[in-house]
Order: structure tokens, then C-alpha cells, then sequence
């Protein structure tokens, strides 16, 4: 991306495949794979530089809008401060109630907006319940045959549901948003294994 800078302000933005024109001269796209950088910048063409230090993961963050500004000598796209997404469910309230707000079938104290903690848990219940499905065929042969589950799917499927459990706990307990992400943040270990202070779900060796 490209920027058009006339009397020290941005005028135009550019996307560096198609020609454009200032004034009355007409310039072709090539300027911008065949130009130098100080030949483009002779015409008041920058190159568009982001600078990333306010962005934050998406997963656990809301990233401003890039807003884009000329120093001088450079076209910078910045981020705005992130703002961390809620971690906990919010509520209809009464004012809902008195404005209108809340969809039938709802009232005052229902969920409004899932928070991350919500919806962190569903995951985790889901993949839980992925990992049991696999050995579920164990529990229907043993209702329809009678055939013995064998202690080693036992042990695993009472694991799952153990360590599901402790990571829900961990989840809920998580003090705000940062505390969420930590948990869930990979580092790598002095034996060279990556690991998340969350912990994983056991997986079954075949």
C-alpha cells in the first residue's frame, strides 16, 4: 500500500496495482516495481509502513482502526490501544428492560453477550467430549454384549473428564482477560518441550 503526500498531507491512498495521476501527469503502475524508493518519494509517493507495537491477538483483544500519518520523511499506519474483549458474560439489565432492549423469550439477569470465559468453556467441553467420543464404541458394547471395557479406556475417558474439569475451574477462576490469555499462552520449556499453563486434554495413544 502506498500514499499520496502533497504539501505534507496524505491526499490519496494507493494500492500499487494500477497507474494513477497527479495533476496533469500520468504515472503507470510499474513506478511501483520499477521506481526506486527515493525516485517514488520525489512525487510525494511513500510506501506505507504499519507499525504493529499496539496490535494484540484478535482472540483475545479489539484492535483499533489503522490511522495513518506523514512525519516528514515516512507514511505510518498505526494501531490505537487494543481493548481486552470481556471476559465475562454480560447481563440484561433493567434500563434493557425499560428501553426495550431485551428479545422476547429473555429478561433482566439472562445473557446478553457471551464473555470469553463462556465461550472458552464450550470449547473445552466440546473437545472433551470429541476425545470420548472415540472410545464410546466401548461403552455400547458393553450395554448391548455385556463385553468388559478395558481399564486402560476407563482410566482415559475418567482422565478426560478429571483434567476438563480442572481446566474449566482454571478458566473460571482467571481474574480478567490477560490472566485468560496467559493461560492459554505456549512456552517453551528447558527440556524443549512447548507447554501452556492451561495444561492439554489427554489424548488417547493408539
Amino acid at each position: 500500500m502506498f500514499a499520496l503526500v502533497e504539501s505534507g498531507k496524505i491526499t490519496r491512498y494507493l494500492n500499487g496495482n494500477r497507474g494513477f495521476t497527479i495533476g496533469d501527469i500520468q504515472y503507470p503502475r510499474t513506478i511501483f516495481s520499477l521506481w526506486s524508493k527515493d525516485e517514488r518519494e520525489s512525487i510525494g509517493v511513500y510506501e506505507v509502513e504499519i507499525d504493529n507495537t499496539n496490535k494484540k491477538d484478535e482472540k483475545w483483544y479489539i484492535n483499533t482502526n489503522i490511522s495513518y500519518s506523514f512525519n516528514g520523511n515516512k507514511v505510518v499506519g498505526s494501531y490505537g490501544a487494543a481493548t481486552a474483549k470481556a471476559h465475562a458474560d454480560s447481563l440484561y439489565t433493567e434500563e434493557d428492560k425499560t428501553d426495550g432492549n431485551i428479545p422476547e423469550g429473555k429478561d433482566v439477569g439472562d445473557v446478553a453477550v457471551k464473555g470469553l470465559k463462556t465461550i472458552l468453556i464450550r470449547d473445552l467441553k466440546s473437545q472433551a467430549a470429541t476425545e470420548l467420543q472415540n472410545t464410546d464404541w466401548y461403552v455400547l458394547r458393553k450395554a448391548d454384549a455385556g463385553t468388559a471395557i478395558p481399564s486402560s479406556i476407563t482410566t482415559h475417558r475418567t482422565a478426560v473428564r478429571t483434567k476438563c474439569a480442572e481446566m474449566e475451574t482454571a478458566i473460571t477462576n482467571a481474574a480478567d482477560t490477560p490472566a485468560l490469555e496467559t493461560l492459554y499462552t505456549y512456552t517453551q520449556q528447558e527440556d524443549g518441550s512447548t507447554t501452556r499453563p492451561l495444561g492439554e486434554l489427554p489424548r488417547l495413544e493408539v
